[in-house]
């Protein structure tokens, strides 16, 4: 015959111990749980595959939108824009052209006079009249030259601008995963070379139940309030109500927007929302 042992209840004050801080939240009428992040992290990647010459920011730094953050090897890229900068300018071709031109133009005319007066034959003067359009090509083809030059000189600048790596938005850098001397990756395979969240503002992820639903509007002041051992309240604004409901959870998010230009605010944080 098996036996049964019959356990007795915990103590009741055993009990509440073991209930997690968010069902304490949870169970606070009008509180709902909620999360607060950077409006935006981001991977600083490189456009395209080369040494990193030098990192200019470490790990906590505060950076703004356009600051230089990362400079790429571009000794070769700086090498051709010189050579285009050079052939922009450059007028020995064209003078040449024009001066082969004005002679074959000179040329012309003398056998058109000698031709009138039977000293040359037709073919010469043929000849004169082919030797001048050549020329006339070969000043368009130096003035072409040239204009291609400028192009070239748009085109690698911009491949020497790649070479720099500017912060896209106000924030701070969250982590330095490379080194000058390292091999930055262009694409998303690679190692990002940087990591930044932008801290003002926050925002504030919700999970509400289906029930709410419709109660809360885009503009709504909402209270938050951080997960001890963090103290403090702050006032948010409803900015995205997601439009479908989660069927598997019977719930759907909203995000609140916290401003934050003194960085007070912590992000990665967990929090109540009373709405």
């Amino acid at each position: 015959m098996l036996l049964r042992k019959k356990l007795s209840p915990l103590p009741f004050g055993i009990l509440l111990l073991t209930v997690p801080f968010h069902a304490a939240l949870a169970a606070t009428p009008g509180a709902s749980l909620c999360l607060i992040e950077p409006w935006v992290r981001v991977q600083l990647r490189s456009p395209v595959t080369a040494a990193i010459a030098s990192v200019l920011v470490d790990r906590g730094a505060v950076v703004r939108k356009g600051q230089p953050l990362v400079t790429l090897d571009a000794t070769a890229e700086q090498a051709a824009l010189a050579g285009a900068k050079y052939r922009a300018v450059a007028e020995g071709a064209i003078r040449s052209a024009e001066a082969r031109l004005a002679h074959a133009k000179q040329k012309l005319k003398r056998r058109d006079e000698l031709l009138q007066q039977n000293y040359v034959s037709a073919q010469e003067r043929d000849d004169a009249e082919a030797e001048m359009r050549v020329a006339m090509a070969d000043l368009v083809e130096a003035t072409d030259n040239r204009e291609v030059a400028k192009l070239d000189v748009l085109r690698l600048s911009a491949e020497v601008n790649r070479r720099t790596i500017t912060s896209p938005i106000n924030g701070v850098v969250t982590e330095r995963l490379q080194s000058p001397g390292e091999l930055a990756q262009s694409g998303d395979t690679g190692v990002p070379i940087l990591k930044l969240a932008q801290t003002d503002p926050v925002r504030v992820e919700v999970v509400l139940p289906a029930a709410r639903f419709g109660k809360t509007k885009v503009g709504d002041q909402v209270t938050i309030k951080p997960e001890p051992p963090f103290s403090g309240s702050w006032r948010a604004v409803v900015k995205v109500v997601d439009p479908v409901i989660d069927s598997g959870s019977g719930t759907f998010g909203i995000r609140l927007e916290i401003p934050n230009p003194k960085g007070e605010v912590l992000s990665g944080i967990k929090c109540s929302a009373e709405l």
